[in-house]
């Protein structure tokens, strides 16, 4: 009589909603320079620093750089559309000025 043997992976116990859920809550860094030199003068330097993780982790172990970042904010956005818009309005009537100076001094 034989026997089945099932062999177990070590990655089937987790799925990749497991490995996920880990490792947004525990974090993970990654971290690596890279450096170019070329007879004792250094000409590029790149410096990685990568830190996965959920948001109340990264606040938890106090990594908060989005909150004062007015990027981030919804009120800088609509300040830059609104501004954008302006600065389209001011080059209008600049343009109509022009235009209408020489025309001006025509008439007068």
């Amino acid at each position: 009589m034989t026997t089945k043997r099932h062999i177990e992976h070590s990655t089937s116990g987790a799925t990749l909603a497991d490995l996920l859920e880990r490792i947004l809550d525990k974090g993970i860094v990654i971290a690596g320079d890279i450096k170019v030199k070329i007879v004792d003068i250094e000409l590029l330097t790149i410096q990685i620093r990568l830190l996965i993780c959920s948001v109340d982790k990264a606040k938890e172990i106090g990594v908060d750089w989005w909150v004062g970042n007015p990027a981030f904010s919804r009120r800088q956005q609509e300040l830059l559309v609104e501004s954008d818009a302006l600065a389209k309005v001011s080059e209008r009537l600049a343009r109509l000025e022009a235009v209408a100076a020489p025309v001006a001094a025509k008439v007068v």
